[in-house]
């Protein structure tokens, strides 16, 4: 502190001067009259015509060819002459050498190879991720052909295990995962999971109506013995799942390797043949084995893959989406949670008539009686939810974050959702501030579509692949298949936005009646900056599903 005072004294004393004072001081193209005598006994220091002429014999020594005098010798100056024409040459090459680096393609590798790739301008974009902060991971989770396989043949694993996978697609999806993972940990053959029928989605659907069997099978062939049904020689094929003796049902969920180990593999050696059940999300993430969640990434992002019909109808839909305004453009997809089940199982509180919240108090009543009590603490649990981001964001709600982000009116965007809860009207916020809103059924002929309304599953499997492949995705609340989304996308290299509107923050700016729009517009860009999809380190009891980083991904 005592320097800065000193400092700010001299800058005072400096101020206080004249204007012709400091320039004098200040220009070195102004030299006072005892500068340039050479008898100033006050200044005892070389006059300035001798540092002039001491400068330039310094400069003559080195280019004899830049004076006159014949005193410097004539093969002195010609050396010099060279070298100056070396340096001019060698300066020339340089600059064109700089201008061409900047004007043209850098030439970068990919799987090996030298390509020429164009260079990336980092500038804020509304439709990817910053190039720089996505290719420091690249994904790793695949099989390595021409390996030899440890497997055992199938008469001498374990034994069998053999599961249901309960609820819709994206829940029966990590319940597959799941399985082919434990049929490691036990060296067990596992039997084609069975998609079992639930009790809100009511579908009768089979494996093999969804997804490729013998690409899923062939591709995990030096993991884990998996075949299509029962063994033959075990003749009571209904005591599965229906006898304890042949059933497995006291697994915790998010359990250890060494659960499975325990207490899971005797049974399978003894019996030969069990069934797991229940078998949602039954085993944990932190507590297996790397090489363990990196299997059931290479289930998840590579061996399960969806019939071709599928894939071909969901490249269909998005190329409509890509052209739907006579030019290539880019597209969002939303995936709007505002069913009425899902409304109703939150139990948080949301603008609408007296007439609705009593339908609404009534219909959670009725299908959560013990959740519901008496109605009397669910005000203030609605509340609570609400100031904590459990919500889910309502059409209206997501149409002023979009906004303030700085999407525009005319940007193009998939609904993939249910029926909303409140019909067209609870919608209208939403389609007001975006009209290009689009669901499959808009995209394409009730004919197109005519073959997959046999199966709930492949129309929940054609919003999977459009949401997918979108330039940005955004999610209004959890759930199986928004992590799903976010962690594929993640996994194919962190290009593609995905965004994930944090719900605390937004309830709390909502619900204060003195914020103006700009300083709305400035907490939602701000809080949003680190919540697009980007690599993200993981950390204890992490979702593998929402963030394959550390297990699945590799250092580029």
């Amino acid at each position: 502190m005592v320097e800065l005072r000193h400092s700010g004294s001299s800058l005072g004393s400096r101020a206080s001067s004249s204007p012709m004072k400091r320039d004098e001081d200040a220009s070195p193209l102004i030299f006072n009259d005892h500068v340039l005598r050479d008898d100033d006994d006050d200044h005892p220091r070389h006059s300035f015509r001798d540092r002039y002429r001491s400068f330039w014999s310094q400069i003559y020594s080195f280019f004899p060819f830049l004076n006159d005098d014949p005193r410097f010798s004539q093969h002195g100056s010609r050396i010099s002459l060279l070298l100056l024409l070396f340096i001019a040459v060698a300066g020339l090459i340089s600059f064109f050498s700089i201008l061409q680096r900047l004007n043209s393609p850098y030439l970068c590798k990919k799987d090996g190879i030298v390509l020429h790739c164009p260079r990336v301008k980092e500038n804020p974009s509304l439709w990817e991720n910053p190039f720089s902060a996505t290719t420091s991971w690249k994904p790793c989770a695949e099989r390595h052909d021409g390996g030899m396989s440890d497997l055992p043949p199938e008469n001498e694993t374990s034994g069998y295990i053999f599961i249901h996978a309960e609820g819709g697609l994206n829940q029966q999806r990590i319940a597959i995962c799941n399985a082919v993972a434990v049929a490691k940990i036990m060296n067990a053959t596992l039997i084609l999971p069975v998609l079992k029928q639930d009790q809100i989605w009511k579908d009768q659907t089979k494996f093999e109506d969804i997804f490729d069997v013998d690409h899923f099978i062939d591709y995990l062939k030096d993991d884990v013995r998996i075949v299509r049904d029962i063994p033959g020689w075990f003749t009571d094929k209904s005591e599965l799942f229906t006898s304890i003796r042949r059933t497995v049902k006291n697994i915790p969920k998010y359990a250890p390797a060494q659960f499975y180990i325990d207490n899971v593999l005797p049974r399978v050696k003894e019996k030969k043949i069990m069934a797991l059940k229940p078998f949602v999300d039954r085993l944990g993430y932190d507590n297996v084995p790397p090489e363990i969640n990196r299997l059931r990434c290479r289930v998840n992002y590579h061996a399960l893959k969806f019939l071709p019909e599928i894939e071909q109808m969901a490249n269909l839909l998005v190329s409509r989406m890509r052209n739907r305004t006579g030019s290539p453009n880019p597209y969002m997809a939303l995936h709007l949670r505002f069913e009425k089940g899902m409304v109703g199982l939150s139990f948080c509180d949301f603008i609408g008539t007296r007439e609705e919240k009593a339908k609404m108090a009534e219909y959670r009543q009725k299908e959560w009686p013990r959740r519901y009590k008496n109605g009397s603490h669910l005000w203030q649990l609605a509340l609570q939810k609400r100031k904590e981001g459990r919500c889910p964001l309502e059409p209206g709600e997501v149409a002023v974050i979009l906004r303030a982000m700085g999407y525009p009116k005319e940007t193009q965007i998939y609904v993939a959702s249910g029926q909303v809860y409140g019909g067209q009207n609870r919608m209208a916020p939403l389609r007001n501030m975006f009209p290009n809103l689009v669901t499959k059924e808009e995209l394409a002929s009730k004919e197109e579509l005519a073959g997959f309304w046999k199966h709930v599953t492949s129309l929940a499997a054609l919003d999977f692949l459009v949401c997918l492949k979108s330039d940005v995705f955004v999610m209004t609340h959890g759930g199986n298949f928004a992590k799903l989304i976010i962690g594929a996308r993640r996994y194919m290299g962190h290009r593609q936005k995905s965004i994930k509107p944090d719900k605390g923050l937004m309830s709390k700016s909502f619900g204060d009646p003195y914020m103006g729009w700009a300083a709305f517009v400035e907490d939602v860009v701000v809080t949003h900056q680190t919540r697009t999809g980007l690599p993200e380190e993981t950390f204890p009891n992490y979702d593998l599903w929402e963030n394959p980083l550390t297990p699945c991904m590799c250092k580029a």
